[in-house]
């Protein structure tokens, strides 16, 4: 008998159901204990699944929703005028407790605008946060965020950023004592604006978060912190930008392969190792990203994932609901309140 139950919105994302459909079967497979709601529009999802002969399956349900969120759609008209959308009925399915979690690859601001609309935040939480997996030096890994959710943030937010992400890297990566730094322009503590500093004292202030200080944007895959804590605006850019880097790397070796065998040996031997390392450093490619600060697990895969990008998304909303971390993080949003009485 399924212990978990996961909602996914079939329709989202820049790829179309057949990436989400091949997705599922692999979690079928992987994951015996779980039941899927697959979500969408079922004229177009009835022939992916009988196509995978997935129709029958004892543990799959299908549950058609009319409308469908565009990627260019505006989150409040998404919100308004589309009730009936996959992603707004899976998300539903949590809301009511008919699912554990849910798997979404559309549009970042409907998803962030429905669900924080259906699911509502916990109590005592200000905002929701969009959260990730980082890698770092040595094969680690990190829990970065905000990563888009919140572009302007103050310091009672940002710090319960770091309460969500220290609670996250506890559950997700197994880290005891998470380290928590606040990702600004220098070391130094007379760096930064006045809202880092604010969020700076509350770190220190408390004792249930283990602040290490801040860490400078060279910093973020260094291995020194298992919480990087930042506003949307600034996480948003700083994960982008590496990518645009890696992809410029990339780029410009492909185009300066010479014509000599040797140099051309070389230079595509090194390209596969950098390749590897590329696909290694985009998180958002191969796993999923949290909204977490809800009431229910939301998990946002990327926009243009692939079936195991999305899959990746899958095995994150099944791991986090195995953790109950939302609960998790209640409990010690409740702590930090009792501490600050």
């Amino acid at each position: 008998m399924a212990t978990l139950t996961i909602a996914i919105d079939a329709m989202g994302g820049d790829n179309g159901p057949s990436i989400v459909i091949a997705a599922l079967q692999q979690a079928l497979k992987q994951f015996s204990d779980t039941h899927f709601v697959v979500v969408g529009d079922e004229t177009e999802l009835l022939p992916l699944l009988q196509r995978e002969k997935l129709i029958a399956h004892p543990r799959l349900t299908l549950k058609h929703a009319s409308q469908t969120v565009t990627m260019t759609d505006k989150p409040g008209y998404s919100l308004r005028a589309k009730p009936d959308s996959s992603m707004r009925v899976a998300l539903e399915l949590v809301a009511d407790e008919s699912a554990d979690a849910m798997v979404s690859a559309g549009n970042t601001g409907a998803l962030m605008t429905k669900a924080y609309f259906s699911l509502k935040t916990l109590p005592g939480i200000l905002r929701p946060a969009l959260m990730s997996v980082i890698p770092q030096a040595r094969g680690g890994s990190a829990i970065m965020l905000d990563l888009g959710a919140n572009p302007v943030c103050d310091s009672d937010t940002l710090f319960q950023f770091g309460l969500m992400g220290s609670v996250a890297a506890q559950q997700v990566l197994g880290v005891e004592l998470p380290r928590v730094a606040l990702l600004n322009m220098g070391e130094e503590e007379i760096k930064g604006n006045d809202v880092v500093k604010a969020t700076a004292q509350l770190f220190q202030q408390s004792q249930l978060v283990n602040y290490i200080g801040f860490i400078e944007g060279d910093d973020v895959f260094s291995g020194k912190a298992d919480v990087i804590v930042c506003d949307g605006f600034v996480g948003n850019i700083a994960l982008k930008s590496c990518e645009g880097l890696a992809d410029l790397l990339l780029n410009n070796i492909r185009s300066n392969i010479h014509d000599h065998w040797l140099t051309r040996w070389f230079v595509k031997l090194f390209y596969k190792r950098l390749q590897r390392s590329w696909d290694w450093l985009k998180p958002d490619h191969y796993n999923g990203a949290s909204l977490i600060g809800l009431r229910g697990v939301v998990i946002k895969s990327h926009g243009d994932a692939n079936a195991r990008a999305f899959y990746s998304a899958i095995e994150q909303a099944v791991h986090e609901a195995q953790q109950h971390l939302p609960q998790r993080i209640r409990e010690r949003v409740e702590q930090v309140l009792l501490e600050q009485e």
